[in-house]
């Protein structure tokens, strides 16, 4: 077996061309343009699951409002003093849920754990989901952060940022066409193949932060990029992300487009002329929709390619506020319209 640390990637990034008819990929990504969509749950966690209850009828007024994307986050075990238990439900099983549901939001993991979960086992969900929601997954991928979950899948939290990069690489592998011989640091086989394939044959892996690598490595093997947006209640923190994602894009192989995402937890109060105010020292944003209007200009004017908000922290009703986003924030960030969604009926 190779050493982790002389492991080199066969798979690269694809070209942003091979996403071309990736319904997923395509409803959130465009060059200067932004589009926008929503982290669940629209509650948190307080210590029972009753806060979900009624979620879906929303998620469907979403789907329905034609907002981009729908993001679910990775947390397999609930430590109490990192105080956030994520979105409650498997993020595979639940955006299975999710795409029963619904019919044209694209689904996306904010973030799947590649260190933490074999390829075999990521690439056969993925596949799967891809196949039933009419290709509407889009991966969010991570080395992961909470350090509890690594001795409990018996790995070694400083093993995360190599493991990563193996997963990367073979998930990859396994979703190519024909029969398959793969040898990885994470297990090996021979004349096999993974079935079903993604309905492209593609899945985008958007890469969280630097996930343990480095940044020519973000450039070469992720197909797009999420980070943190920096201070978002005035506009230097996006013109430092905006020399952030410069700094990646002339990284990247032949210019190729690759999107860039971030996120914001808000709390939209009714006033839309509240100004763009810092709580929890700036972990989250209380503003009108005026000032999140101007805060997605210049996230867009920064290069980023779609922003995922939660509005899990704000007072007002979830349905009220999404009605807000839908009628005045939405329209101009409008979602990319694409030619038909790949349904089948299963």
């Amino acid at each position: 077996m190779k050493n982790p640390m002389t492991f080199i990637p066969q798979q690269k990034a694809l070209p942003s061309d091979s996403f071309s008819n990736h319904v997923g990929y395509r409803r959130m990504f465009s060059p200067n343009a932004l589009t926008i969509g929503l982290f669940l749950p629209l509650r948190f966690y307080r210590g029972n699951s009753r806060v979900l209850e009624g979620q879906t009828e929303i998620i469907q007024q979403i789907d329905d409002a034609n907002f981009s994307a729908l993001w679910v986050r990775d947390i397999p075990l609930f430590d109490p003093l990192f105080g956030d238990a994520g979105q409650l439900f498997d993020p595979f099983t639940y955006l299975s849920f999710i795409a029963a549901k619904t019919n044209h939001v694209a689904l996306v993991t904010g973030s799947a754990i590649f260190s933490l979960r074999h390829p075999i086992d990521l690439a056969k969900v993925a596949t799967t989901l891809d196949q039933l929601s009419g290709n509407r997954l889009v991966m969010g991928i991570a080395s992961g952060d909470r350090a509890i979950e690594f001795p409990a899948y018996g790995i070694e939290y400083e093993q995360r940022a190599a493991r990563f990069a193996q997963s990367v690489d073979y998930f990859r592998q396994l979703l190519q066409e024909g029969e398959l011989s793969i040898d990885s640091p994470l297990g090996h086989f021979s004349h096999a193949q993974m079935l079903p394939k993604s309905v492209t044959g593609k899945i985008p892996l958007i890469v969280t932060g630097a996930s343990g690598q480095s940044l020519q490595w973000v450039a070469d093997y992720s197909d797009g990029w999420l980070t943190y947006p920096d201070a978002t209640s005035n506009s230097q923190g996006p013109k430092r992300l905006a020399q952030k994602i410069a700094a990646w894009r002339e990284l990247i192989p032949n210019h190729d487009f690759r999107p860039h995402v971030t996120n914001e937890w808000i709390d939209l109060v009714d006033d839309p002329n509240f100004p763009r105010t810092p709580l929890q020292g700036g972990f989250i944003l209380r503003t009108g929709r005026k000032g999140l209007i101007q805060l997605l200009e210049e996230w867009k004017n920064a290069g980023v390619n779609h922003a995922a908000l939660g509005i899990q922290y704000s007072e007002r009703p979830a349905a009220e506020v999404i009605q807000e986003l839908a009628e005045d924030v939405l329209p101009l960030f409008p979602t990319h319209q694409i030619v038909s969604d790949t349904q089948v009926s299963w």
